[in-house]
């Protein structure tokens, strides 16, 4: 069995991560893993204190989330690809106008 602070630590990392990288990327792709990233430490987190507290309700919160994310993941992909070809970058600076 995994120690609660172990988990914590590693969640906390993983979350760190993530929001660096979202702060300092300009690409959209790199954000967006990002953004998973940061989902990712959060699932961790629920699973641990799920496990720690021998509950089941942080599981069942873990499998909704995995559920918006994959519905993210193919929503975000879509409008990357569309925005990719009407502008030919990914870089996030030059989205700031709506039109083309």
């Amino acid at each position: 069995m995994i120690p609660l602070n172990v988990s914590l630590l590693l969640s906390a990392a993983l979350f760190a991560i993530g929001v660096i990288g979202f702060v300092i990327r300009r690409n959209a792709i790199m954000i967006f893993m990002c953004v998973e990233l940061m989902l990712n430490a959060a699932n961790i987190l629920f699973i641990a204190f799920a496990q720690a507290y021998g509950q089941i309700g942080g599981q069942i919160f873990v499998f909704f989330t995995i559920t918006v994310a994959a519905a993210e993941v193919a929503i975000g992909l879509a409008l990357i690809v569309a925005i990719y070809r009407s502008r030919h970058t990914l870089d996030v600076d030059g989205l700031n106008e709506l039109h083309g």
